[in-house]
């Protein structure tokens, strides 16, 4: 196993392991293959372990295996404060009082605010005193390191990044979100920062393996090292020096086994020119399955009404390359959780936009269209009822 360093200095293994997706059986965590998998992880040098408090059952499950194999003192625990539930300083407390008493620690390693969508939601946090709160839990030593995960745009992870000290974050990031999401330039502005780097979704759940296009599976297929789909997603984040640990949810022996022969040689500067273009030929063999040729560009921004267009693109391309529901949820995530909402249903058709699109995109019809795909009305219901949960208000559709 390589290593990499956190803020202080100490090591977190390149691989970490993501705990949302445990082996099941008859719908429950299967407890015994879990731990099974959790303490061979520890064996092969894993030693970041990332879960939160709304996985069903995974903070409970991890917290019992650690203690009753007495390897705590091996491991970094991750959790996540989910900052979407809270309204008052009182129930900062009552959630991480719970989430130690689940994990059967008094200390958490990496504490995270649970998918910041808006600096307001962060603002929100601030304004109930989660600054004194953090500096006291850092004295006490009941937290280690502060950070925050993210779903949305570059833009508002710039302005999070900024917003606090961070010691750590966690963006969503794979050589198919190069460009969008908190992309590449998030990830070099937080090491330009010192801020070490966790990565989640580097094989979009799975899609970079399971749902590749034929085209793209004989590409992975006549690969001269025999590398597998899989090996090659991880293997292209851990070429980057700015990337500190790659969490996969792994639940099976074989892909813990070949995911950690892979974090033992996958170094920064290792992957070959060659090797990028595979990656380029798989990215255009995925991307001929697009709704709409976005290229997250940005050169259609910014939208005089606010309105994300490469945000509305790339998630209609997602209904297109993945399934409906993986474009819907991603949108509900990254634009619909806002506070101010940048829906294509603000567009007024002004065409500033056209006139700066270098792929000379119909963006005025295609925004029309991919409201429709992605917002159908259950989700406009869901956005609303959420977004009146995070921010006090509901919001017109």
């Amino acid at each position: 196993m390589q290593y990499r360093k956190d803020r202080l200095g100490r090591d977190i293994s390149a691989l970490g392991f993501g705990c949302m997706r445990f082996p099941k059986k008859n719908g429950s965590i299967d407890q015994q293959e879990t731990e099974r998998e959790l303490m061979r992880a520890i064996e092969l040098g894993v030693n970041y372990f990332d879960t939160a408090y709304i996985y069903p059952g995974s903070e409970a499950s991890l917290g019992e295996a650690l203690e009753k194999h007495q390897v705590r003192d091996k491991v970094r625990i991750a959790t996540k404060l989910p900052q979407y539930l809270i309204r008052s300083r009182a129930a900062i407390d009552k959630y991480f009082s719970e989430q130690l008493s689940r994990l059967r620690t008094d200390h958490v390693d990496f504490y995270l605010m649970h998918m910041l969508t808006d600096l307001d939601a962060w603002n929100k946090l601030v304004s109930l005193g989660i600054e004194d709160w953090i500096r006291e839990k850092k004295a006490s030593g009941a937290i280690g390191q502060i950070g925050f995960s993210y779903h949305g745009n570059t833009a508002m992870f710039l302005k999070i990044l900024e917003a606090y000290d961070w010691d750590f974050c966690q963006i969503q990031y794979n050589y198919l979100d190069e460009n969008t999401q908190a992309g590449r330039e998030g990830l070099l502005a937080a090491a330009a920062k010192g801020i070490p780097v966790i990565i989640m979704e580097p094989l979009r759940g799975g899609k970079l393996v399971d749902l590749l296009p034929q085209s793209a599976k004989d590409l992975v297929a006549k690969d001269p090292k025999g590398r597998s789909a899989a090996e090659l997603a991880f293997r292209w984040l851990w070429d980057q020096e700015a990337v500190t640990c790659v969490l996969s949810g792994m639940n099976s022996m074989e892909m813990l086994e070949e995911n950690c022969r892979t974090a033992s040689d996958a170094l920064p500067g290792s992957f070959t020119d060659a090797d990028h273009a595979l990656i380029g030929k798989l990215k255009a063999a995925i991307q001929d399955k697009l709704k709409v040729g976005c290229t997250g560009c940005g050169y259609c921004m910014p939208c005089p009404k606010g309105v994300d267009i490469p945000g509305a693109f790339r998630c209609y391309n997602t209904m297109a390359t993945e399934r409906k529901a993986a474009g819907r949820k991603e949108y509900f995530q990254t634009v619909a959780l806002r506070k101010e909402q940048p829906f294509p249903s603000l567009c007024v058709g002004c065409g500033r936009c056209e006139s700066h699109c270098p792929q000379h995109i119909s963006i005025i019809q295609e925004l029309k269209n991919a409201d429709r795909a992605l917002r159908p009305f259950p989700y406009r219901v869901a956005s609303d009822v959420a977004h009146w949960w995070l921010f006090g208000r509901t919001t017109k559709s």
